[in-house]
């Protein structure tokens, strides 16, 4: 039975644009990402088998690798929620651009962690901002793999000195999950935080992504 055959006030796009995406589930939106199904099986269904087979909706669509080939998700459709993703976090980036000034962690933890939080190597990304704590890029300035990543503090610099960059906010992902600071992140932080130091550039928090809230190193005394 196709979607198209369900009573209009249960169909996912009708209840999306009557009620709200909030209202949808997870396979919901995805099946009206997809648009329609395959032989034998409505959107829904084949949305609740790519949750399923994908890990959820964060890693499915954090990492395109991971969705998985079945039928009734073709080249287009997976094309379709990779871009979907990545509309998602342009539009969390410009809000964070558009910020007055970056007031705490909270306000730049979001749009870090939809965009590192689901992936399966590590990565190193700094913001860099002005005399008044307003953001003036978001680079990723390392990868690794998930065994970590190589930081060289002379890299560093430099990305700092282009931007003009007056401060800095590190965040970095483990691809475990567990956000809890290292010994090897608190190494890391104190040697930029000294390098920087040289140059006049102020390391304000270094943020560590994984499952749940990022951990914030200056929140925990570690900076």
């Amino acid at each position: 039975m196709s979607i198209q055959q369900w009573p209009e006030g249960e169909r996912p796009r009708e209840r999306l644009l009557s009620r709200g995406a909030q209202t949808l589930t997870d396979a919901e939106l995805l099946a009206v990402l997809l648009g329609s199904g395959t032989r034998g099986r409505d959107a829904v269904a084949v949305a609740r088998s790519l949750l399923e087979q994908g890990g959820g909706i964060g890693r499915l669509l954090a990492t395109p690798e991971s969705i998985p080939s079945m039928s009734g998700v073709g080249p287009a459709k997976r094309a379709r929620l990779v871009a979907t993703l990545e509309l998602a976090r342009r539009a969390l980036a410009h809000q964070l651009l558009e910020l007055p000034v970056l007031a705490n962690p909270k306000d730049s933890a979001a749009y870090l962690s939809a965009r590192m939080r689901h992936l399966p190597y590590e990565v190193f990304v700094c913001l860099f901002l002005d005399s008044r704590h307003r953001v003036l890029a978001c680079d990723e300035l390392f990868r690794g793999t998930i065994d970590g990543a190589s930081v060289y503090p002379r890299e560093v610099i430099r990305a700092c000195l282009k931007h003009n960059a007056i401060a800095v906010i590190f965040a970095h992902n483990h691809p475990s999950g567990d956000p809890e600071p290292s010994e090897a992140d608190r190494n890391i932080t104190r040697l930029l935080r000294k390098a920087l130091g040289l140059v006049d550039i102020r390391v304000l928090d270094h943020l560590v992504v994984g499952h749940g809230e990022p951990v914030s190193m200056a929140a925990r005394g570690m900076l």
